[in-house]
Order: C-alpha cells, then sequence, then structure tokens
C-alpha cells in the first residue's frame, strides 16, 4: 500500500501528541470488548455487534439523525437512577432489530452482569441501550437480525483486534455510493488516557471527495493508518459517471466512543454530542433527515479525568474532558474512513477498493 499525502491547508488535522492505540480499535480501552455475528447470502446481508462492559460503564447517548431506531436512550439521562450499562448492541434490519439487544440482555444476565434488583447473584437486570440502521434493501424481506444474532455477537466478544468492512451491523450498510461497514480507531492522549470508537457507516452522505477520490477525513489519519494515495484521473472521472445514482434512500451511522477515563453521566452526554463532529467531519451531508445517526459514549473509569483540587480544578477538570471529546469526535472520523475501506462490494453496491484500486497501491 502506498503512503498518504500531507493534509493540505485547511484540510481536518489530529490533535498534537495523539498517537494510536496497539489495536487501532475501540478494544483499546480497557474493559471493553467486541463481538460481531452476520448473515451474508442467500438473501441475508445483516447482522449485529455487541460493544460489552461486563463490569459496568458509565453510559451518554446523543442522537442527531432524523430518523433514529433506538432503545434504552432514556436511561442514558443523567437524572434516572441507573448509573452503568452493561453492554450496547448495535444492529440492522431498521427498528425490527432492536430485538438483538434481547439476546445481549440474556448473554449477560446467564453471567451475572447486570444492575442488582435483589438479593441473589443471578437477580440482576443487565442495562443494554441499542441503536439501529435501515439495511432491508440488501436482503429479502423477513431476513433480519433477532435476538440470536445478538447472543452470538457476545459469544465472540473479545478484548482483542475487531474485525471491519462488511462484518456485525456492518454487514449491509452503504456509505453514501460506495459499500459502507464496521470501522474501528483508538487514539492514547500524551497523558495515557485512552479513547476509541467503533461505528457501523451507513451514511447518506458520502465518505469520499468525488473530485479527489479520497475520503473527507483523509487528513485526520495517524501514523499512516490509511495507506492511501491519489487514485488516477481515469478511476476518479469513471467514478463521477457510475455512482451518481448509487445512494440508498434510508440510513443511519450508529456507533459507540469509549475511554478509561472516569466521567460522569454528564460528561459522558458531553463526549457523545462532541463525538457527533466526527461524523460531520467524514461525511457530507451529516445528520439528514433520512438518517438516525446515534452515537454512545462509555467510560470505564480505570483513570482520573483532570487533576487536583486547587482553585483551578474545575478549569482542569473542563480542559482535561474537551481533549477527550476531542480525541473521540477524531476517531469517530478514522473509523468511518477504516469501515469503508475494509468493506467489500455486496448486493449490487460497490466497495472503495474497487472503485478506486489504485488508491490502495
Amino acid at each position: 500500500m502506498g503512503t498518504s499525502s500531507p493534509a493540505e491547508p485547511g484540510v481536518d488535522a489530529p490533535a498534537a501528541g495523539l498517537v494510536p492505540g496497539p489495536r487501532n480499535a475501540v478494544t483499546d480501552v480497557p474493559g471493553v470488548l467486541v463481538g460481531h455475528h452476520h448473515r451474508i447470502g442467500a438473501g441475508w446481508a445483516t447482522g449485529a455487534t455487541a460493544v460489552l462492559t461486563p463490569d459496568g460503564a458509565v453510559g451518554g447517548v446523543d442522537v442527531r439523525g432524523g430518523g433514529p431506531g433506538t432503545r434504552e436512550t432514556e436511561l442514558l439521562d443523567p437524572s434516572r437512577l441507573v448509573q452503568q450499562v452493561h453492554g450496547i448492541c448495535l444492529a440492522g434490519g431498521s427498528a425490527y432489530g432492536l430485538a438483538a439487544a434481547d439476546g445481549v440482555m440474556r448473554w449477560l444476565a446467564e453471567r451475572g452482569h447486570g444492575f442488582p434488583v435483589g438479593i441473589e447473584p443471578h437477580q440482576v437486570v443487565p442495562i443494554v441501550p441499542g441503536a439501529v440502521l435501515f439495511d432491508l434493501p440488501l436482503g429479502e424481506w423477513g431476513n433480519r437480525p433477532d435476538a440470536a444474532f445478538g447472543y452470538a455477537a457476545c459469544d465472540a466478544a473479545a478484548d482483542g483486534p475487531v474485525a471491519q468492512g462488511c462484518v456485525g451491523a456492518g454487514a449491509g450498510a452503504t456509505a453514501g455510493s460506495v459499500k459502507g461497514g464496521i470501522g474501528t480507531a483508538s487514539a492514547v492522549l500524551p497523558d495515557g488516557a485512552v479513547v476509541g470508537a467503533l461505528v457501523a457507516v451507513n451514511a447518506l452522505g458520502e465518505a469520499v471527495d468525488r473530485d479527489s477520490g479520497l475520503p473527507w477525513a483523509l487528513g485526520l489519519e495517524l501514523a499512516g493508518e490509511f495507506g492511501l494515495r491519489a487514485p488516477s484521473a481515469a478511476e476518479v472521472a469513471d467514478a463521477r459517471r457510475r455512482l451518481v445514482s448509487a445512494r440508498q434512500p434510508m440510513n443511519t451511522v450508529i456507533g459507540v466512543v469509549a475511554t478509561d477515563v472516569a466521567l460522569t453521566k454528564a460528561e459522558c452526554r458531553r463526549v457523545a454530542v462532541v463525538a457527533q463532529d466526527g461524523l460531520a467531519r467524514a461525511l457530507r451531508p451529516a445528520h439528514s433527515v433520512f438518517d438516525g445517526d446515534t452515537l454512545f459514549a462509555l467510560s470505564t473509569g480505570r483513570r482520573e479525568l483532570g487533576s487536583g483540587a486547587d482553585v483551578y480544578a474545575v478549569a482542569s477538570r473542563a480542559g482535561a474532558l474537551d481533549a477527550v471529546g476531542a480525541a473521540a469526535a477524531d476517531a469517530v472520523s478514522r473509523a468511518v474512513v477504516h469501515g469503508v475501506l475494509a468493506a467489500t462490494s455486496l448486493g449490487g453496491v460497490p466497495a472503495y477498493r474497487d472503485v478506486y484500486p489504485s488508491a490502495l497501491g
């Protein structure tokens, strides 16, 4: 693969001092596990992704799109009783796919993970918010995720490398005119804090600048992670012709940002709000009436945020929170690019790698 050109003047650039985590994945955040389950072929093109925090994590959410499909988001309001979640379920299937979270709940409950509601260890209620995307056109009607998908995704969950592209909730996803999918990225801040993102890229907007054939968020690359070069003029011209009418009419980008920094529910909400900027940088347009863009934020609380208890402690904490939010937004943008680059053609929707093969070297 080639190497990316330096960002041009005016193009977004990553915050100073950031480096990718060892896996460049949301699982670089201690306490976060990810698993996928999907079916592709024979009329199927859908799946589910479980982002698990079995030991609990403080959560927040921001819903920005005009057509969301969500579950348990109201519990994440800072004024609500429950303080921690045990997993997030992302799925295809539109509103039907919300059933996948039932399987995530069952898997966690069988292992005693959840909000205690009785004196016995098994008397728990796992808290599993979720969101779904619209991928119904790529499969046959009636083929959508159910509880078995969510359970199987949990069985596959691990804290290691995360599969990307046409997997899990991204199996039937599209990104504007090209195939979308699951993407992930992470960053380690100068103070050692870890921030990661995982998104299922299924956007109305384009992730690629048709004038250059390169992702809008190319300038946010860390450590040469994308490995792209400018595609040939012939490929760019051909893409303008062949992709003009390829968009799907209904969409939604859903995902999770996570950090090991200890945050309150209100601070998690703020991180989720800022992380949505990452979609706006990587997709044009973003947050349309036809999208249901939803991002969850999780804090596993392994390290403190900010410093000290002196007269500047409030400002210090706020500044540290801003740094986490900025890294989360960048990680979301980078995850979008990874999801598009990792995807393969499916159901008549071409993949970036097939439209611009010379960009990959």
